[in-house]
């Protein structure tokens, strides 16, 4: 993929009593709430150890930090009724504004820099699916769809479409104007299977999976005119329908979304240590954003605030290899901020990155530990040996952990489809814990790891502790092993990354695009 031209604008937002500052790319508020921290003379540090460095974590500096990002959220009220740091939003604007006070705080131990670029932002504000005459449960709006008709309830006939609606042909030719397709899940795109129904002449779409589950997905990034107002729909609330369309019957229906897409801009936050060799970097990265339903202070307030935590308390020893802090924007849009990111390094510039680590959801109240599972079989070399440092961890502590698949769903993805070795860790999502894990995690079997992902409850309540100190401290060890030496690392190579990665990653980010 060629690489993004970088853009920059400055941007002036006054929140509460904030008074606005001007950094290069963009302008965050700021209120000058903390103090600076007292940073020693690198030559009165100690090499970083990775023992000490755990021992500095601390669960109470933790849960200040989320009390500080929820009111932080708060922010977002006026706009969407409710917290939010969704970005485009007050109160991600104040996040941006919050993470660089903090490092700003730090003195010169690190260069601090903002990249700004432009993002699709799409809100749903309201929506409902009637067929027949029933409201159908499990219908949710694909990512970035755009509204239907004025932003007015529609009706027309369902049409059951041919195959997958990946082509043009599995449309009828007799589609009725304004009509809405009932088009299967496959292997094409869904903004592809949106694009389609708009042209057969489609006023809203309707993507069924072939399993009984919902389908979630996004239309994807290009800010097309050409799709529909497009629903996503669970295998097992279609099956009826199909099975009357099959037969000929007749069924009609009622489609309403209100919906805004928009291009905006936002911003990326780097931070590196002034100190260490900066031909070899230790790159680590959290998502600054929240989805617009909730204040995401688990998802990803935690990954955020452990990044900003060890990035403090890393003040205090010398390095051998350059740290890289990284706090992308977008993610919840679709790793919109790491992939610009990536694709914006030049080639030199992308070999001094030796690894990078993954840091999303790090305090599920239904927590596993998990790590995911990246290979050199199919990832970039040196991605297992990460994956063994977590490993070795949680085995010395005495802890248990799982494997996760690596499959796209976080900020990862862009470094591993450009040759970067990468892992991480995290706690759960939307994943239903079983019974095995209830066993040697504890928590409640047959419950999603994190019951108010992507919801309003995603408060300062929604946090397990325990989980977030422990995650915590291994996300100071992973630092402080390779800021220390990358004896025994894999070097960087010229191979491209095996195929299997990208033949098999249908995930980008939260959501699947077939």
């Amino acid at each position: 993929m060629a690489p993004i031209l970088q853009h920059s604008l400055l941007l002036s937002v006054t929140v509460a009593t904030a008074t606005a500052i001007q950094i290069p790319f963009l302008s965050f508020p700021t209120s000058h709430d903390q103090a600076p921290i007292d940073v020693a003379k690198p030559e009165t540090k100690p090499l970083v150890d990775s023992s000490e460095l755990q021992d500095l974590i601390s669960g109470d500096r933790l849960m200040a930090r989320a009390k500080k990002l929820y009111e932080i959220a708060k922010l977002g009220e006026p706009e969407f009724n409710h917290p939010t740091r969704v970005i485009g939003s007050d109160g991600h604007l104040a996040t941006l504004a919050y993470i660089h006070d903090t490092i700003l705080a730090l003195g010169d131990y690190y260069t601090l820099s903002n990249q700004s670029f432009p993002a699709v932002s799409g809100n749903v504000y309201e929506y409902r699916l009637v067929l027949g005459d029933e409201v159908l449960k499990s219908a949710a709006p694909m990512g970035l769809t755009p509204a239907t008709k004025n932003k007015q309830p529609v009706h027309g006939d369902l049409v059951l479409v041919d195959n997958e609606g990946c082509e043009q042909s599995d449309f009828p030719k007799d589609f009725p104007k304004g009509g809405i397709a009932f088009i299967k899940r496959g292997i094409c795109p869904f903004g592809t299977k949106s694009t389609n129904a708009y042209k057969a002449g489609a006023s809203v779409a309707v993507v069924y999976n072939y399993e009984k589950d919902p389908v979630q997905g996004t239309l994807g990034n290009d800010l097309s005119e050409h799709h529909v107002a497009t629903f996503g729909l669970s295998g097992a609330e279609a099956a009826p329908f199909i099975k009357k369309l099959e037969k000929k019957e007749k069924v009609d229906g009622i489609a309403y979304i209100d919906a805004d897409v928009n291009i905006i801009r936002t911003a990326n936050i780097i931070a590196q240590t002034t100190l260490g060799d900066p031909e070899n970097c230790v790159m680590l990265g959290a998502h600054s954003d929240s989805v617009a339903e909730g204040p995401g202070i688990n998802d990803d307030g935690s990954g955020t605030i452990s990044l900003l935590e060890v990035a403090t308390q890393l003040t205090k020893f010398n390095v051998s290899n350059c740290v890289r802090f990284a706090w992308w924007a977008g993610e919840e849009e679709g790793l919109l901020g790491s992939d610009y990111y990536v694709y914006s390094l030049p080639e030199a510039d992308n070999k001094k990155i030796r690894l990078f680590m993954d840091y999303d959801m790090m305090a599920s109240p239904n927590f596993a530990y998990q790590i995911y599972n990246a290979t050199n079989a199919r990832n970039p070399t040196g991605s297992e040996e990460l994956r063994d440092l977590y490993i070795d961890w949680y085995e010395q502590q005495g802890l248990n952990y799982t494997f996760i698949p690596f499959d796209g769903r976080s900020d990862y993805d862009g470094f591993i489809r450009n040759g970067i070795p990468g892992g991480g860790i995290a706690t759960g999502a939307e994943g239903i814990k079983t019974k095995e894990e209830q066993k040697v995690f504890g928590g409640k079997a047959g419950d999603w790891y994190d019951p108010c992902y992507h919801q309003l409850c995603d408060d300062v309540g929604n946090l397990n502790m325990t989980a977030f100190v422990v995650n915590t401290k291994l996300i100071a060890h992973s630092v402080a092993t390779y800021a220390r030496s990358f004896k025994g690392f894999p070097e960087r190579t010229d191979a491209a990354l095996a195929g299997m990665y990208e033949a098999e990653t249908k995930y980008h980010g939260g959501r699947v695009f077939w």
